[in-house]
């Protein structure tokens, strides 16, 4: 691939612009003008925070637990139906309705087992929050067949400006088959009405023997998703192997390309494929080389932060560190870390008082605060 680089040098930090998606070879800086208090204590995995209008917090714990946390008061809500823990399985994502303060609407992924069945899958579903209670629970997507591997669920959840609900499955640790082919689960983001049925203007709504709900495929594991708040788009960051992890944005009824492009290799550094890029697939706005392993992704417009205000967030797993990145014509200008060495970011929020809020494994939920 051609890279055609920029480099400017201000007050000694070293920043790198290139023509197309770029690879991590700019230096990731260290912000300091930052403070990170500690919300609340939580010595599990939080896997997903969302929040209640009075700012109080709703997370959920991957080994199967649902909290309310106000006030330093933590109340565990009941009614979860069973969860499928296993590797990076168990209860991931939730997101309100946008029109929760109505009808009360929460929409759960989590991974569950069929009775009778071995292995697992990646579901969507929803219930009505009532107090500290789950009520009227239905399951709207089930992800098949099963598998007993234990990586790659995805479940991420976000809905766009027209109350349509996009998730995403990860591949499943089955590269090979599941992420082209569209009449099998994995690999994919879907989009689907808010009760469980399938929009009719989906791309292959109409092809015979696909999943309905497919929205786009040639996805590895996106565990990071948005809704762009000025565009409305859907942007995603997904697990690439060794390297390759990527930023992109969803198109309706595109290919991604994963396995048959990819930037990244294989763990043991022996090749995936030679294709950077394809006809007819999609190429990544950004990727990392070497993987930060995205686990989470926000789009600050808050202004609490005026210097951050248009940059993106991404947790960074394989580094214990929050990362921000900054972008100039939808080309990634230049990378910092927040919060090093804090631990295993999981998810991260912009919150309804205009701050940003980070949930870190084994640790509890953190809010950034700006230096004075």
């Amino acid at each position: 691939m051609n890279k055609l680089f920029s480099i400017i040098i201000i007050a000694g930090l070293i920043l790198v612009n290139t023509s197309c998606a770029q690879e991590n070879k700019n230096t990731v800086l260290s912000e300091i003008n930052y403070e990170m208090e500690l919300v609340f204590e939580d010595e599990n995995i939080i896997w997903a925070i969302e929040f209640f209008e009075d700012k109080s917090i709703l997370a959920t714990v991957k080994s199967g637990s649902l909290f309310h946390y106000k006030e330093g008061i933590k109340t565990k809500i009941k009614g979860l139906p069973d969860i499928y823990l296993r590797g990076q399985g168990g209860l991931m994502d939730i997101a309100f309705h946008p029109n929760f303060k109505k009808n009360k609407w929460l929409y759960l992924s989590y991974a569950s087992q069929d009775v009778g069945e071995k292995g697992g899958n990646t579901t969507i579903a929803r219930a009505k929050l009532l107090e500290d209670s789950l009520t009227d629970f239905e399951v709207l997507y089930k992800g098949f067949p099963n598998s007993r591997k234990g990586q790659h669920f995805g479940g991420r959840l976000e809905f766009d400006n027209e109350n349509y609900l996009y998730f995403s499955i990860g591949d499943r640790g089955n590269r090979d088959v599941n992420p082209q082919n569209i009449s099998l689960d994995g690999g994919k983001i879907y989009r689907i009405n808010d009760d469980g049925t399938i929009p009719f203007d989906n791309p292959f709504f109409e092809t015979l023997n696909s999943k309905k709900a497919i929205y786009s495929f040639g996805h590895r594991n996106p565990q990071g998703m948005f809704k762009h708040p000025i565009t409305g788009e859907i942007w995603t960051n997904e697990h690439g192997p060794r390297g390759g992890d990527e930023i992109n944005i969803i198109k309706k009824g595109k290919n991604y390309g994963w396995p048959k492009t990819t930037y990244g290799i294989n763990y043991s550094g022996t090749t995936i494929t030679k294709n950077k890029s394809l006809p007819n697939t999609k190429q990544p706005l950004y990727y990392w080389i070497p993987s930060i392993a995205p686990s989470s992704f926000e789009y600050i417009s808050s202004d609490i932060y005026p210097k951050w205000k248009g940059s993106l967030l991404a947790g960074a797993l394989k580094f214990n560190y929050l990362e921000r990145i900054v972008l100039k014509n939808n080309k990634v200008i230049s990378r910092w870390k927040i919060g090093e060495n804090l631990g295993r970011p999981r998810d991260v929020k912009q919150g309804p008082d205009g701050y940003i809020y980070v949930s870190i494994e084994n640790k509890g939920v953190y809010k950034i605060l700006p230096k004075k």
